[in-house]
């Protein structure tokens, strides 16, 4: 048993629907832009190849909940996105094999600073913490694909207070589930407990305290999230 000079930080985890085990988080990937109406909603190209950045994994919210209102923040956006666990992984892993690495699916919220991931665009400068900070990867329970089979061509919406907000078909993602794999692979050796969030549809929008986000995605189960008050 390893000697740590401090207490060891708690390996974060999503539950496992049906299953009393957890699924533990090694890495959160993110994709950008990766619906073309949520490029031109963004004044993007939707030319480009897939943006790849991180959340730590300690960002993870599992079940979702209540999460509080962030600080460093006036223009709190949700963005509902489709969810991949990995069971395993590798550098370069072909297109066609990419789906034998995928451990189960669930919905999931990025939630962002908008107004900061704003000014650093506009400014060229690197925008990962308007990404990356505490409490912004809600995740709902992961489906087994033994369960529920490969979800590639279901409806994903976020509703909030119970108003539809994003509605479309996964199926309609630039670069589908397969070719994400395959993409960040190239750079990074993908690892059994990673977590891949797949990108937003049209339709993200600023949040308040007090509001009730729910993201569905047919034959997963829901994610819903209360904001809260901020941090004093």
């Amino acid at each position: 048993m390893t000697d740590y000079a401090i207490p060891a930080p708690e390996r974060p985890g999503v539950t496992i629907y049906g299953s009393d085990q957890v699924f533990p988080v090694r890495r959160i990937y993110c994709i950008g832009k990766n619906y073309v109406a949520h490029i031109h909603e963004m004044n993007a190209d939707e030319r480009d190849p897939p943006v790849i950045f991180m959340k730590p994994a300690d960002a993870v919210v599992d079940g979702g909940g209540e999460i509080p209102y962030p600080v460093f923040t006036d223009n709190f956006h949700y963005e509902g996105e489709l969810v991949v666990a990995l069971k395993s992984g590798g550098y370069n892993i072909p297109e066609a094999e990419a789906c034998d690495h995928i451990f189960g699916y669930c919905c999931g919220l990025d939630m962002t600073r908008r107004d900061h991931q704003a000014n650093a665009l506009e400014k060229g400068l690197p925008w990962e913490v308007t990404k990356s900070f505490d409490h912004s990867c809600p995740l709902g329970p992961i489906s087994r694909v033994e369960d529920v089979g490969h979800i590639d061509d279901h409806v994903l919406r976020t509703a909030i207070n119970g108003e539809t907000k994003q509605d479309a078909n996964v199926a309609l993602m630039i670069w589908n589930t397969r070719e994400i794999i395959a993409k960040i692979s190239e750079q990074h050796a993908l690892k059994a407990g990673d977590l891949i969030m797949t990108g937003t549809p049209a339709g993200v929008g600023a949040v308040t305290t007090g509001d009730r986000i729910e993201v569905t995605c047919e034959g997963l189960q829901p994610l819903s999230v209360t904001i809260g008050g901020k941090p004093t």
